[in-house]
Parts: C-alpha cells; sequence; structure tokens
C-alpha cells in the first residue's frame, strides 16, 4: 500500500515558517483541489505522478519525502 506523507510535509512547513498551513493553503498554492489533498490526508485516493510533483515543489521535497510503501496491517 502506498501512503501519502501529505501531513508530515505540511508539519514540517508549519514549523520551518512557525505559522499554520491549512488545505485551503496548499490547494490555492498548488492547483490541487482541497477535496483531493483531504483524501490524500486519508489515504484513500489514487494521485497522478503530476499532483506529486506539485507537492514537492510546495514543498520543496523529494518525492520519497511524500510517499512510502508499508504493508497493509
Amino acid at each position: 500500500m502506498i501512503r501519502f506523507k501529505l501531513k508530515e510535509r505540511m508539519a514540517d512547513k508549519e514549523f520551518r515558517e512557525r505559522r499554520r498551513i491549512t488545505l485551503i493553503e496548499v490547494a490555492a498554492a498548488t492547483g490541487i483541489g482541497r477535496i483531493t489533498l483531504s483524501r490524500m490526508l486519508k489515504h484513500s485516493h489514487a494521485v497522478r505522478s503530476d499532483t506529486l510533483d506539485k507537492l514537492c515543489t510546495y514543498f520543496d521535497c523529494k518525492i520519497e519525502e511524500m510517499v512510502e510503501r508499508v504493508d497493509k496491517p
């Protein structure tokens, strides 16, 4: 199973910038729908590669910092 680390990237950005980051802000900055981002937080949504690319650009991270493969529990 693929797990998205969106929550972790948001927390890192909040820490670095010392302010709260919302899904609405991420959506506006990346052009990704808020509902898509919300589904990513719940790990219940297939995501296109261009969506991951936009998120990596926004969070200034590598792809492996955005996703990971985990065994199903």
